[in-house]
């Protein structure tokens, strides 16, 4: 299909989709994401189908099983505020963080098991959102947050053992709060 047809397709159908996808999402963000992934998905597939004047029902057809599989996710994968659990991440002393000397941090992060070493350093070195970090290495947002969780807990005892006998370079180390990283 050519881009001149894609966008006839699109043009074609657009409103009537975002319409079907708004009352069954009941938010616009959610009804324009199911629209995207359904033109997304005619992008990939599309060409297999043989009858072209059934797009219109393929693509409802896409829409509504796009929003039944996030459904699906929203029951097996909750979503949760980061406010309401961080109650159970073990806090970290902003003294010790500011004593901390930097090389020290990575040589144990290398140490880190790997499924948790990708979060932490998505986390505090690259400044992704927990969501961000769902999506990078396409987990559910609570594993994120347990894998984070548990990271830092390694790192944490990785650092007590490894207590420099002369005293640390000073790291100016300023975490965002929580409500400055994710809103």
């Amino acid at each position: 299909m050519s881009d001149a047809q894609f966008e006839r397709l699109v043009s074609e159908h657009y409103e009537g989709l975002y319409r079907f996808a708004l009352s069954l999402a009941r938010a616009e963000a959610d009804a324009c994401d199911l629209v995207q992934q359904t033109f997304l998905r005619w992008a990939s597939k599309g060409s297999q189908l043989r009858d072209t004047s059934k797009a219109k029902t393929w693509l409802f057809t896409t829409l509504h099983r796009e929003f039944l599989g996030g459904r699906r996710r929203a029951v097996r994968f909750p979503h949760h505020e980061v406010g309401s659990v961080e109650h159970e991440l073990p806090p970290v002393e902003p003294a010790t963080v500011r004593r901390m000397d930097g090389a020290q941090v990575m040589e144990c992060l290398l140490r880190v098991d790997e499924l948790y070493r990708a979060p932490l350093t998505l986390f505090y070195l690259q400044d992704h959102s927990y969501k961000e970090i769902a999506e990078i290495l396409d987990i559910p947002i609570g594993t994120v947050m347990s894998r984070l969780a548990r990271g830092k807990e390694q790192l944490r005892e990785m650092l007590k053992e490894n207590r420099p006998a002369v005293p640390p370079t000073i790291v100016n180390f300023n975490p965002q709060t929580s409500e400055e990283r994710h809103g």
